[in-house]
């Protein structure tokens, strides 16, 4: 018998993550390592799990996750992002919950261009007049 997978795609500045949910007992694992050794801070390993806490689903899904881009912070986002798609795979009725929770959105902001003539995006060489 053909195992269940859902599958759910996450993305926050640079960072894409591929997620996908099994039937199991609450295993999670990022880039083949566990979540808790792939991220050094407790609070990014809060932030990417919290659709699981948000829908009350936290030891029935063994999560397998690929990331990459960008750094640890967007990672995490990422990983959050997808999550909460999958877990809409898994059933519709987690919507309303994800979605007060504000982790179905992906968040917009991204790092501005650099112009020309400027030494960064906004900053420019500082003015005299005399």
């Amino acid at each position: 018998m053909a195992e269940v997978n859902y599958y759910g795609t996450g993305r926050r500045k640079t960072s894409i993550a591929r997620v996908w949910l099994r039937p199991g007992d609450g295993k999670v694992s990022i880039n083949n390592r566990e979540a808790a050794e792939y991220f050094p801070r407790d609070s990014w390993v809060v932030h990417a799990l919290g659709p699981l806490d948000t829908t009350n689903t936290k030891g029935k899904f063994n999560v397998l996750v690929t990331v990459q881009g960008g750094g640890l912070t967007g990672q995490a986002g990422a990983v959050r992002h997808g999550i909460a798609r999958a877990l809409l795979t898994v059933d519709e009725s987690n919507r309303p919950s994800l979605k007060a929770a504000g982790q179905l959105r992906r968040d917009p902001r991204m790092v501005e261009r650099k112009k020309y003539g400027l030494k960064k995006a906004r900053k420019g060489k500082q003015f005299s007049k005399r």
